[in-house]
Parts: C-alpha cells; sequence; structure tokens
C-alpha cells in the first residue's frame, strides 16, 4: 500500500517546515526552563514521520530533512522561501500521485492475474474477483435492495482500514448506493453467506483513490450477508 504525498506532506510540515524566512525570536530562559521535554513525545513523532516516508516509497535526504525540522524549531532563517518551498512540495505530490498509481496498479493486476487461478475463485465479466466462503440459504439481494452486512476491509498488505466488526454493528445500506465491486458481489451471495470480495480498482474508488483508500488500489473485502429489506415493487405502468 502507498499513501499520497499530500498525507505525508501534513506531518512533515511542521508548522510548513521551510516556511519561516526571517528568525523567530528565541523563548526566554524562564520560559525554557520550565518546558518539559519528554523524549518519547519526540520519538512517536518521528516514528509517525518515519512510516509515512517508509510508504511513500520515495528516496528522501534524511539529513536535509532533520536540517529543516531543526532550522523551524530553532527559529533560524531556512534555505528556501514559502513560496518556493509549497512549489516544491506540489511538485512532489504531482511525482508521489504518479508513482503510486503505476505501482498500486501493477500490484493490483498481479494479484488479480494469480488469484483467479485459485480454487473456489470466480471472475466476473466486469473483472470483480469473489470466493463463497459459507453458503447461506435464504434469498439473493435484487439491485435494488437494501441488505445488512458485516465486513472487514483491507489492502493487499494486509492491512486494515474499515471494519464493521470492529465496531460490533453491521452496516445497513441500498446496494446500488456503495462502490459498483460490492453491488455486483452481493448480489452472488445468499442471506447467510459470507464471502470474499477481491475488488479491482475500477470498480472500487478509480484512480484517485478516497480518503484512506490510495489511488489505484485493489481492495479486498470479507462480507456476511445478514439480511435483505426487498424493494418496494414499482406500480405497474397502465
Amino acid at each position: 500500500m502507498t499513501v499520497s504525498f499530500a498525507a505525508l506532506v501534513s506531518l512533515m510540515t511542521l508548522s510548513l517546515v521551510l516556511g519561516a524566512q526571517e528568525p523567530k525570536q528565541a523563548p526566554t530562559k524562564k520560559v525554557a526552563a520550565k518546558a518539559k521535554i519528554d523524549p518519547k513525545h519526540g520519538y512517536a513523532l518521528g516514528l509517525e514521520a518515519g512510516a509515512r516516508l517508509k510508504k511513500l516509497g520515495t528516496p528522501v535526504d534524511l539529513a536535509a530533512y532533520n536540517k529543516a525540522v531543526e532550522d523551524v524549531l530553532k527559529g533560524r532563517k531556512t534555505r528556501m522561501t514559502s513560496e518556493e518551498a509549497t512549489k516544491l512540495v506540489q511538485q512532489l505530490e504531482a511525482e508521489g500521485t504518479k508513482l503510486a498509481l503505476e505501482r498500486n496498479r501493477a500490484e493490483g493486476a498481479k494479484f488479480l492475474a494469480e488469484n483467479k487461478t485459485k480454487p473456489g475463485v470466480q471472475t466476473t465479466a466486469s473483472g470483480l474477483q469473489y470466493q463463497i466462503l459459507r453458503e447461506g440459504d435464504g434469498d439473493k439481494p435484487g439491485a435494488d435492495d437494501t441488505v445488512k452486512v458485516h465486513y472487514r476491509g483491507t489492502f493487499l498488505d494486509g492491512s486494515e482500514f474499515d471494519s464493521s466488526y470492529k465496531r460490533n454493528e453491521p452496516i445497513k445500506f441500498p446496494l446500488k448506493g456503495v462502490i459498483r465491486g460490492w453491488t455486483e458481489g452481493l448480489q452472488f451471495m445468499k442471506v447467510g453467506s459470507k464471502a470474499k470480495f477481491f475488488i479491482p480498482y475500477d470498480l472500487a474508488y478509480g484512480e484517485r483513490g478516497r480518503g484512506a483508500i490510495p489511488p489505484a488500489s485493489l481492495l479486498l473485502f470479507e462480507v456476511e450477508l445478514l439480511a435483505i429489506d426487498k424493494a418496494t415493487p414499482k406500480p405497474a405502468v397502465k
């Protein structure tokens, strides 16, 4: 899984890292003496930044990164203006998004090519792959119905991005109101069934992604279909 450079920047900026052109007034000795410096706080921030840097997959000059943070925290004059930094960050963001898109698209295609050969995995004309883990004995939903499900969503690396199980609360929604992979996949399930969905990015959140979902991400779901609310039949046209 990869993250956008924008997510990294939100942490790295630390008061718009490189943004202060002129040195700020140093804190008085009295204020500094009262300040508590806990190494755990600094380590926690570094751990978070390091994890995001690793996920980004783009080489970073750590010496330059540390220098920028130090300059800002100590109120020194920075090596570039705020405008220059913003322009550079925008370029890096565009490059990072492009790299993430290409990488996720290639990883997803490779996974699906291998996964479709596994026992029990079905591939539909749209490219959706699904596997029935437990067959229920109830009805199957139609595209106009509302369903109640439990689910867990993960990325290819196994990291979880959402789970109704963790919230201990199933979710209910119109079948037409979710991503295409869910709308299609749930219609292969009977009430009481449990299945795995392997959803290509074009049946999920596309090349742009959304929120915590990076661009062109293939998504994996374990889904239990608990109940169906059948749509009210439309009156016949006379």
